[in-house]
């Protein structure tokens, strides 16, 4: 059984650097054409906000029930919100980036941007990072306490199972 080992942050520094760097060009394409500099919708950052506190209540549900009931955890619903949680540090990062992108055009202006034009791109930037830290700390969560892996016991399964996990399903 391969281990499933958790995320580089390196692919969420590369998401932030790729939402910047569309931030910027935006905000460039926008300026050279006349128009006013784009301010993110604050339904954005709500949005990002919503999505990371409901990645928390199933991280913790998933949590209370590995600490009460360990045997009792379905392994589809880990692996999928270990997923989700990936998903969720990659979109966290890439629309902080964009954020913060969006925000830094702003600063090599002459005039300063009044504050209906950067807040949004501020909390943007902070849900952004809001997400990303839920979406990790949930991948914490879904990680297997030591001990309960049979690789580390020594106590594989004498008889190989079906390679279909839709097989193996008691449902």
């Amino acid at each position: 059984m391969r281990r499933i080992e958790r995320s580089n942050p390196l692919g969420a520094l590369a998401a932030a650097a790729m939402g910047a760097a569309v931030g910027l060009v935006v905000q460039f394409a926008l300026s050279s054409r006349g128009h006013a500099p784009l301010s993110p919708p604050l339904s954005l950052a709500a949005s990002l906000v919503l999505v990371a506190g409901v990645l928390l209540v199933f991280g913790l549900r998933l949590r209370r029930q590995i600490r009460t009931q360990p045997g009792a955890i379905d392994p589809f619903h880990a692996v999928r919100l270990l997923v989700t949680a990936r998903a969720g540090q990659i979109v966290g990062a890439l629309f902080g980036g964009f954020g913060f992108g969006l925000l830094l055009s702003l600063t090599g202006r002459s005039v300063a941007a009044s504050s209906t034009t950067w807040l949004p791109m501020v909390l943007v930037i902070v849900s952004g990072a809001a997400l990303f830290a839920c979406a990790a700390l949930v991948e914490q969560w879904c990680r297997v306490p030591p001990g309960d892996d049979p690789e580390e016991r020594g106590d594989m399964d004498p008889e190989p199972r079906p390679a279909d996990p839709a097989v193996t399903r008691d449902r």
